[in-house]
């Protein structure tokens, strides 16, 4: 299943990370661990914020997926089922 990975970084805990040296190589681990489909960052009501998407195989990816986020930036996590176009179209046909 696509799913939308938004995780919004704590402030505090992320200028520690950068300051560090550490981000760059955390945030590739991250990717390479998740192999999105897509990958963006930037800001969202003023918080750093990264939009991954992906697709997830099983639920059971959560946690392995999530924690990085949760342990190391002390992130707000949220995932959610997400369509394309084609999977919109797909599911619209279906009703009715």
């Amino acid at each position: 299943m696509r799913v939308l990975l938004k995780a919004t970084l704590d402030t505090e805990k992320s200028n520690e990370v950068i300051r560090s040296g550490k981000m760059a190589d955390l945030m590739q681990e991250t990717l390479d661990h998740i192999k999105p489909e897509a990958a963006y960052f930037g800001t969202i009501d003023g918080r750093r914020t990264a939009l991954l998407f992906f697709d997830m195989q099983d639920s059971s990816q959560m946690p392995p997926i999530g924690e990085p986020f949760f342990m190391e930036l002390n992130a707000e996590v949220d995932v959610c089922p997400i369509m394309n176009g084609e999977d919109l179209a797909k599911g619209l046909s279906q009703l009715g």
